[in-house]
């Protein structure tokens, strides 16, 4: 039967630390909360009570209650105020030596019978146990913040931590309403292995000038429906965390040189750019500690051309398949004369039933009305033959995902199209500059990366090649606003934004699970609960497919040639075995529940 803690400590009233205390005396449990002198801890209080104010200006504590909470803490200066609590959590910074100190002196401190617990982020608790003369007793208690909020926390256990001290640690998470996954001592755990890899990744494409900071943090957020982009998130959590967390797991992991720390993040902690808690990091704030961004001319931002009001007006779009029907429904709903090019086996009244279907659809959900959907219908012509794209502005490619095809394609539309049309293509991995050499005219080229479903999701990627005009890349961005989506701009790089940064992180998932350290299960609710994903890796897997990931994968890695971006051996066999995800029934979930 799991012991019944009646009392915790808690060791470092910083944002974490103060919100730990929150959830202990939130359920019915006395917390002695301590600091290191009278001005922490009166910082500390600030915060909890703010914090519990909040909450009842928000509706979501009643006043008794939070009085209730408050009265179950007591704050004190130094550690001896700890000596008859059942359980201790340290939430100090991410400093070894600091916390192996504060261990040494809780052994000394604390009743035998104690839990000691450090919410260590990436730091190994195994080295923090040793400190004692109890590490049967140590253990990782991992919060994410805010704490009263998420729901995850990850127990990690040391070789030498005692079953029941992990088996009473689980059971006090259930009882906070929290929800447990308890791993073993490794660098980074599931959620921050997995996160700080993607975060570090999108800093590099920064600091290259690949994108600026605000279309990476778009792209992420509109095409992976993340709440936050990549570059914000590290202003909330703070540059210099974010450096000694990528600096512990790259010593601790192996030296995988993608946790490496970028060179401009080490660069912006010296400087003091460390971002909300000091009103500067990748964005500017209104002052420090605020969420709101306000203008900042300093921070480095790639500089791209203004759109312009010289936008298409009449669009022919080539291909059949779900991509292009739903292409083709985004152009001719946003008011453009289209002209549907079909190729290969489906005929023009295929494709037609397709984007009527899928009209049909809006008009049933209340996206549409009829009067809507038949003006769009009117707009589209139909046709199997390029000829027809003559006259048009724009044209916009969606075949099969093959480079031959497409580079003999965008060559016969050099020779149809008049002069000055912009050619796009709408591929998610192949180089556009193939596809742009392909013709007399690369200035004209551009890459249109539409998400499928074109119609749902807000985001276009506008991909420039060294040889596309600004003028081209213009047009695409008012031809994007006209759509009603967010384009991008970034360069002709394998994986573009999105798929540059999602499928690496989805290949470090696989590669836990393929090392036993964690479950399909946990490893998803990790991400999902701990840092908001709206699907977990094997979810988000399964539904785009296995086959696929494992195709982009192989692109990233053999234009990039990072160890770190090798597909995973596990996601390769099992697409080998015929496990593709959603679209056939069988993916991550069906192979490890055989």
């Amino acid at each position: 039967m799991a012991r019944e803690f009646t009392s915790v400590g808690v060791v470092g009233l910083g944002t974490m630390g103060a919100g730990i205390v929150e959830v202990f005396a939130r359920n019915g449990i006395d917390v002695v909360a301590v600091e290191i002198s009278d001005a922490a801890l009166d910082r500390g209080r600030a915060i909890l009570t703010g914090s519990t104010d909040r909450a009842v200006a928000r509706g979501k504590l009643a006043e008794a209650d939070r009085d209730a909470l408050l009265a179950r803490v007591s704050f004190a200066v130094g550690l001896d105020a700890l000596h008859s609590v059942d359980l201790v959590i340290e939430a100090v910074p991410e400093y070894l030596d600091l916390k192996q100190r504060i261990f040494a002196e809780l052994d000394r401190v604390c009743k035998p019978e104690a839990i000691l617990a450090t919410n260590t982020s990436s730091l190994s608790v195994t080295e923090i146990s040793v400190a004692t003369a109890r590490p049967n007793q140590v253990v990782g208690i991992h919060f994410f913040n805010p704490a009263p909020v998420m729901k995850l926390v990850e127990v990690v256990r040391t070789v030498v931590t005692s079953a029941d001290v992990v088996a009473d640690v689980e059971a006090l998470c259930e009882r906070l309403g929290k929800i447990d996954v308890t791993i073993s001592d490794r660098a980074g755990f599931i959620a921050n292995a997995l996160l700080f890899g993607y975060l570090n990744h999108a800093v590099d494409l920064f600091e290259s000038r690949y994108a600026t900071r605000e279309d990476i943090d778009a792209a992420m957020k509109l095409g992976c429906g993340l709440p936050m982009g990549p570059l914000a998130l590290m202003d909330l959590i703070g540059l210099d965390t974010s450096y000694e967390i990528l600096d512990t797991m790259y010593r601790r992991g192996g030296r995988d040189r993608r946790h490496a720390p970028v060179p401009l993040l080490k660069q912006m902690v010296t400087a003091g750019l460390l971002g909300r808690k000091s009103g500067r990091g990748f964005y500017t704030y209104e002052r420090p500690g605020s969420a709101k961004v306000v203008p900042d001319e300093q921070t480095p931002t790639t500089t791209q051309p203004a759109p312009t009001d010289a936008a298409a007006t009449k669009v022919g779009i080539v291909g059949s398949g779900t991509m292009a029907t739903g292409i083709i429904e985004v152009f001719a709903t946003a008011g453009y004369e289209v002209v549907s090019v079909t190729q290969g086996a489906e005929q023009p009244g295929e494709v037609f039933e397709a984007v009527q279907t899928s009209l049909n659809k809006g008009v049933d959900r209340g996206r549409l009305s009829e009067t809507d959907r038949d003006a769009a219908l009117g707009r589209i012509s139909w046709s199997a033959t390029l000829e027809q794209l003559a006259d048009v502005d724009l044209v916009v490619e969606a075949v099969v995902e093959e480079l031959s095809v497409k580079k003999a394609l965008f060559a016969s539309l050099d020779e149809i199209c008049k002069p000055g049309v912009v050619l796009a293509t709408t591929t998610s991995s192949l180089p556009v500059i193939e596809m742009a050499m392909a013709t007399q005219r690369p200035a004209d080229v551009v890459g249109l990366h539409f998400f499928n479903p074109a119609p749902a999701v807000p985001l276009v990627e506008i991909v420039r090649t060294i040889r596309t005009s600004a003028e081209t890349v213009a047009t695409a961005q008012a031809v994007s606003t006209t759509l009603g989506k967010t384009g991008v701009v970034c360069g002709d790089r394998a994986g573009f934004i999105v798929n540059a940064l999602l499928f690496p992180y989805l290949n470090d998932a696989v590669r836990m699970l393929e090392a036993s350290y964690s479950t399909v299960d946990d490893i998803d609710h990790a991400m999902k609960l701990g840092c908001g994903y709206p699907l977990g890796p094997f979810e988000l897997l399964d539904t785009v497919g296995l086959d696929v990931a494992l195709a982009i994968q192989r692109e990233l890695y053999l234009e990039l040639r990072e160890p770190g971006l090798a597909p995973a051996p596990l996601l390769e066999h099992l697409v080998t075995a015929g496990y593709l995800g959603g679209k056939i029934g069988r993916g991550f979930r069906d192979h490890t529940r055989r």
